[in-house]
Parts: C-alpha cells; structure tokens; sequence
C-alpha cells in the first residue's frame, strides 16, 4: 500500500512538474493567440500553454518614416512620417498571415505597413503639384487607407502625423515660401480691405440709425408741443367761457338790481354813487360830487339815466310847487 502511495504522489508530482513547466499567466499587456482547424484564435483564460500558444504585446510600435519624392514636373520632396502602430484584435488573421507565427509577427507587420505607406505617399505626391501638397493633404489620402492597412496586416494605426514636408532643392524651397508669403500678404489685404467696407458698412448703417432716430426724436417732440397747443388753447378758451359766465352773471346782478331802483327809486340813496355824493356833501359846504359814468351807462335809454331823469324831474316839480 505505501509503494502504490508513493507512486501515487510521484505521478501527481510529476505532473504538477510538467503542468509548471507548460502553462504560463497571462499577463495584461498580452495577447495570447492559438492556432485550431486552420483558424487563430484569441485564448481569454489566465493561463496559456507556451509551446501552443503565441504571446505578442499590446505595447505600440513606433512607426517613423523619410519618403523621398517626386512631385510633377520631377521636383522632388523630403516627406516625414511619425506614428504609433498596435496589433489590432479584430484581424488577428491578418496580423499572423503578414508577420508569421512568431513573437516579432508585429515588428514585421509594421515594417510592411511602413512600406506601404512609403508607396501611398509617392503615389500621392506623382500625381500632385509641388505647391497644392501640405502636410493635411497627405494626412487625408493616408487616412483614406487605414481600413486597408488595418485589414490586410492586421495593424491598427493609432497616430500618424506629417513630422516636416520640404521641397530638397534649396531654390525650389525660397520659390515657395515667397509664393506663400505673397499668398498670406494678399489674403491679409484682402481680409484689411473686407474690414474697411464692414466698418464703413457699420458706419453708414449706425448713421441711418441714428438720423432715423433723431427724426423720430423730432416727430415725439412735435406731437408733444401739439399736444400742448392744443392743452393752452383748451385753457384759453376755457377762461374765456368762465369770463364770459363772469360777465353774464354781474350783468344779470345789474339787470336785477336795475329793477329793484326802478320799482323803488328811494333805493337810489343807497348805491355806492349816492353814498360819495352825501360823504362828499358832508365834508365840504361848497363840495361837488362828480360822478362818473361809463359809455353804457351814458347811452340814451339806460336804465340808470331814466332813473336820474325821473328823479331830478321829480325833484324840479316839488320846488316849482313850492
């Protein structure tokens, strides 16, 4: 029983030992890849055999380039490239076809995809003139290839940039950039002379804003003084009528008053004229009282020279009886 025991325990040690040996952890930055039925596969568990297994790094590639080029007319153009390259999970297929079952399967991907792109730019600056190539114009056409790039070597581009684009010849470089700063003085003219006419435009439109609303400062300012015309005509006449009902009611009081010394002459003693005529007679022996009448009063047929006339008369008849 002890022997069974032991060789027992020297299987199950011996086949920890080989498990130990065989499988290794995955680790985080990894991507462990095998092979079944002609088909690569993705393993996700923390532990992979090693001798059926491929791990590659996730880690990026740096990706740099000098494409020495031609544009028409044969001038030639210095182009550099910056980028970071990965190994993209969704074609896998791709990645193991082009850079082979092994651990720089990626390092040999990147080379092609460098390659590439070294034929993408010297196709697009063939086709280009010197001075319509920038470094945006070669970011688009290569961007346009990045789904190519990615399905055909199974690499994902995550950055790509156009380091510097320069012209190799010397005279051909001074030509362009005293195209580009006659380009950038005319456009600033251009842009000077665009400011002139809206700062005119603004002017001329803040004028007519300003004239409209001055006129119709004038137009409130002349309704206003209608308004108070019409506001001083309205008290005017408003005075008038009250003068004229003022009038109206001393003339119905003389009326009234008329009457009642008509009925009683004796009355005649007690109007303000007789009473200067008695204060007067009072103070002075030979005094006369002169009593002034008005126009009205004085016109024939008033009723106050009617009265006197019937009181002197009156008066002449008693001393003639006398």
């Amino acid at each position: 029983m002890e022997i069974v025991l032991g060789v027992v325990g020297i299987l199950v040690a011996g086949l920890l030992l080989a498990v130990g040996f065989e499988y290794r952890a995955r680790q985080p930055d990894l991507i462990v890849l095998y092979e079944a039925d002609g088909q690569i596969g993705i393993r996700k568990g923390p532990l992979y055999p090693r001798h059926f297994s491929l791990p590659l790094k996730r880690t990026t590639y740096p990706l740099q380039l000098t494409v020495e080029a031609a544009a028409v007319g044969n001038l030639q153009v210095r182009v550099k490239l910056i980028g970071a390259a990965a190994p993209s999970i969704d074609h896998i297929q791709s990645l193991i076809r082009v850079g082979g079952w092994d651990s720089d399967a990626v390092k040999r991907a990147v080379e092609q995809v460098r390659i590439l792109l070294q034929g993408l730019v010297k196709e697009y600056t063939e086709q280009s003139e010197i001075h319509a190539i920038s470094s945006p114009a070669i970011l688009n056409h290569l961007n346009a290839q990045m789904p190519l790039i990615k399905e055909r070597f199974g690499i994902d581009l995550i950055t790509l940039a156009v380091e510097s684009l320069e012209p190799t010849d010397p005279e051909v470089a001074n030509a362009l950039s005293q195209q580009e700063e006659a380009r950038l003085l005319e456009q600033t003219e251009r842009l000077s002379h665009q400011a002139r006419i809206i700062a005119a435009r603004s002017r001329y439109q803040a004028d007519e804003e300003i004239a409209a609303m001055e006129h119709a400062l004038e137009m409130k300012r002349a309704e206003l003084r209608k308004i108070q015309f019409q506001s001083e005509a309205e008290l005017a006449r408003q005075r008038i009528e009250d003068e004229l009902a003022r009038s109206r009611l001393r003339l119905a009081f003389e009326k009234e008053e008329l009457e009642v010394l008509s009925r009683s002459p004796e009355l005649l003693m007690l109007t303000p004229q007789a009473a200067q005529l008695a204060e007067a007679s009072q103070s002075l022996k030979n005094a006369r009282t002169v009593i002034s009448l008005t126009p009205q009063e004085l016109a024939s047929g008033s009723a106050l020279i009617t009265l006197f006339r019937s009181l002197l008369e009156k008066e002449l008849t008693t001393k003639d009886k006398a």
